[in-house]
């Protein structure tokens, strides 16, 4: 039998306070109970399983008396249906509040927590930076298990429509990680990324600036020979194209890996994560010696101005820029390499494996990097040395003879 609704809303808006509680009863247990302190809450009062109990439904007049009788008579439905409506409200309290802390902001920063210890602090920053600027200000409040690929892709348009083309592929693999992160802890059910492949525009792939021409590296290297700047600048410029390893792992040089006596500095690749050797040739050992008195007591060869790290890989490229390179177009610290690679190819004639080898590039086969770190030692310690002595040669200015093609 239904039941007769009692109270009306002017009667609700004039009621005054008293000094205890007071209730005001609309019918089938829904009333507005007034506090001393003036305030109004509509409660419904029911029974299930036997016991009584009482649902909040709101407080008037942000909940009006037309609301809380909708309410109630959804109430009524759930007890109907064998459910407790207090139970089922603070389910929704419960998955709301989950969805909050698990948005995609607060996962992603949570992944990116875990996963930093394995990477360089460079590569750590650039991702969460540009997680911080591209990504969460679209993607960041929605729940996890709410990023559906047509969200993924609003986000990444806007990256490309400013023509960052890269920076939007570079955001796409990092959802993609954030989202095989929930996956794992059971926060969202599928990863929307891979819906979109062939979406996004393809980047268009450029050699890093590098000077190969003979004439032209030999003009680098007394340019190098006469800059002013920092002696540690000096010094890691200098041995740059002697040793031809990555930016990131020159900056990154440690003393305790080097030994200056056998000529040899060990350090972990940072692209394959496998430990290499470079030989040292005469010429780079004799730099780092007259390095040692200067940072030697420190446990980086190439310390920056703020204690405890290196020094930048920007601080690098101003100082080519200084002598008047364009990093864009020219030749930048990572050029180094090319450098190398191409010249002892061509003008040293070293098999194409050793100078791989020394680039510290990736060896495919059954028997892994980790058997071939050391492999052709003895002829990348003569293409050190040889190189070492080209690159000599080419400062000078003198007459360059091709040698003959190295056994």
């Amino acid at each position: 039998m239904r039941h007769k609704d009692k109270l009306a809303d002017t009667a609700i808006r004039n009621a005054k306070p008293a000094d205890k509680p007071m209730r005001m009863f609309d019918g089938g247990g829904l009333y507005v109970e007034i506090s001393p302190a003036g305030g109004k809450l509509w409660r419904f009062k029911y029974r299930f399983g036997g016991k009584e109990k009482l649902l909040s439904l709101g407080a008037y007049p942000a909940v009006s008396l037309k609301d809380a009788r909708e309410r109630r008579e959804e109430a009524r439905k759930m007890l109907a249906n064998g459910k407790d409506p207090g139970a089922v409200k603070q389910a929704q309290k419960a998955a709301i509040k989950a969805a909050a802390e698990n948005n995609f902001e607060a996962v992603a920063r949570e992944w990116h927590s875990v996963r930093k210890s394995g990477w360089s602090e460079s590569h750590s920053c650039k991702v969460i930076a540009r997680l911080g600027k591209d990504v969460f200000p679209m993607l960041g409040g929605v729940p996890v298990s709410e990023v559906n690929a047509p969200k993924v892709l609003a986000v990444l348009r806007k990256i490309e429509a400013r023509g960052a083309i890269e920076t939007a592929h570079k955001a796409k693999e990092s959802i993609s990680m954030v989202m095989r992160y929930a996956i794992a802890k059971g926060l969202a059910e599928r990863d929307p990324c891979p819906d979109l492949r062939g979406a996004l525009k393809p980047v268009q792939t450029k050699n890093m600036a590098a000077i190969i021409d003979r004439v032209k590296v030999g003009e680098l290297l007394r340019a190098m020979d006469q800059y002013s700047g920092s002696v540690i600048v000096r010094a890691a410029l200098a041995l740059a194209p002697l040793v031809f390893v990555r930016p990131g792992e020159l900056r990154a040089a440690r003393w305790a890996d080097i030994d200056l006596d056998c000529a040899e500095w060990r350090y972990t690749a940072s692209k394959t994560k496998t430990r290499h050797l470079v030989p040292l040739a005469r010429q780079a050992v004799e730099i780092l010696r007259n390095l040692q008195p200067l940072t030697g007591g420190a446990e980086l060869v190439f310390p920056g101005e703020r204690h405890g790290r290196a020094i930048s890989d920007m601080t690098l490229n101003r100082a080519l820029q200084s002598m008047g390179y364009n990093t864009q177009t020219e030749h930048t610290m990572h050029g180094f390499r090319a450098m190398a690679r191409t010249l002892i190819a061509e003008e040293l004639h070293f098999p194409p494996e050793v100078i791989e080898h020394q680039l510290a590039h990736k060896v495919s086969g059954p028997l892994g990097p980790a058997y071939d770190r050391t492999k052709f030692l003895p002829q990348r310690k003569k293409m050190m040395r040889e190189w070492a002595d080209y690159l000599d040669t080419l400062k000078r200015g003198a007459e360059i003879i091709p040698l003959p093609k190295a056994g």
